[in-house]
């Protein structure tokens, strides 16, 4: 919600085997990985843009033209920019007016408790608040939509937790930023480019600030966006 700046033995051998193959999928080191999708996976499913957005954003309040689109699919939306570091919502060591010079106590979702989200704590994104460029309600999103995001191999899940200017796009928490080893400090750290945002429609999990759920969840819709049951 602020307004930013410029700132991814035989026998024992055996008895192994047949005890893995008795685990189910999940339980066992290779069933997760086969489970997980890449970022390979998932940025090969955006090569192609089609654009659902009027126009496109500016990625920082200083930034000279408006280069990125807002792209669609039949279950979700996407946007590559630059991820600048949210720190609104509650207080906290690293997130207040100290540390980053545009604080705001408030999300523009709020935890189960009806208090602002942890920015520091719980990864989320922030959208673009609606304009006639783009109007995430319409396209199936909310407070709590589960969402993707891909930086370098690295792939995090999270939900939307903030909104922010209308016309700048590209940001998330500060716990997103650090799950994805960017530099989540917010007045010096970010990334500026190369940053992979997933939006899943209609997919909201509660209570919001649940990151096991968004966790879960998001890895399931992962796989349905690449084609894996």
């Amino acid at each position: 919600m602020r307004t930013r700046m410029l700132a991814l033995t035989s026998a024992a051998c055996g008895a192994a085997l047949l005890a893995a193959a008795a685990l189910p999928a999940s339980a066992s080191a290779s069933g997760r990985e086969a489970d997980e999708v890449t970022a390979a996976a998932l940025l090969a499913e955006m090569r192609a843009c089609s654009r659902i957005s009027k126009g496109k954003y500016r990625t920082d309040s200083g930034s000279a033209r408006a280069t990125v689109p807002v792209c669609g699919t039949r279950d979700a939306v996407f946007w590559k920019a630059d991820m600048d570091i949210d720190c609104d919502g509650r207080k906290t060591r690293v997130c207040n007016r100290k540390t980053d010079p545009y604080y705001l106590p408030e999300t523009a979702f709020q935890s189960s408790r009806g208090e602002p989200l942890d920015s520091a704590a719980l990864p989320h994104v922030v959208v673009p608040g609606p304009s006639k460029v783009w109007d995430y309600r319409k396209s199936g999103l909310t407070g709590g939509s589960v969402v993707a995001v891909v930086y370098r191999d690295r792939v995090r899940y999270g939900v939307i937790g903030d909104t922010g200017p209308a016309g700048i796009i590209g940001e998330a928490s500060y716990a997103m930023a650090r799950s994805l080893g960017i530099d989540p400090d917010p007045a010096t750290g970010g990334a500026e480019s190369g940053v992979t945002y997933i939006a899943f429609k209609n997919s909201r999990v509660s209570p919001i600030e649940s990151r096991a759920r968004a966790q879960s969840r998001g890895a399931a819709l992962a796989r349905e966006f690449v084609g894996r049951p």
